[in-house]
């Protein structure tokens, strides 16, 4: 899966998820103010992640994801070692 769709893909699930006008959505801007997360709504994102990527996020990893680019770049990673032979 290419790079741009999979953040075409990540941006439509968080805007239909957590109700927010797509225009916020920035790879700089920080995940968590943007998108108003608290721990319960990082459950519900890493559930959203699996369901359209199919593979599991670790909520630590969360930790290490200010940014949209930094979701971006995680499944991104994941998905590729998921195709991996």
């Amino acid at each position: 899966m290419h790079r741009e769709i999979i953040i075409e893909k990540v941006n439509r699930f968080l805007v239909a998820e957590f109700e927010i006008d797509a225009g916020m959505i920035t790879p700089e801007a920080n995940l968590g103010e943007t998108l108003g997360l608290d721990s319960l709504d990082y459950i519900d994102l890493g559930v959203v992640i699996e369901s359209n990527f199919g593979f599991k996020v670790k909520h630590e990893d969360f930790a290490t994801m200010e940014t949209f680019q930094s979701l971006y770049d995680y499944v991104i990673l994941h998905v590729g070692e998921k195709v991996q032979p």
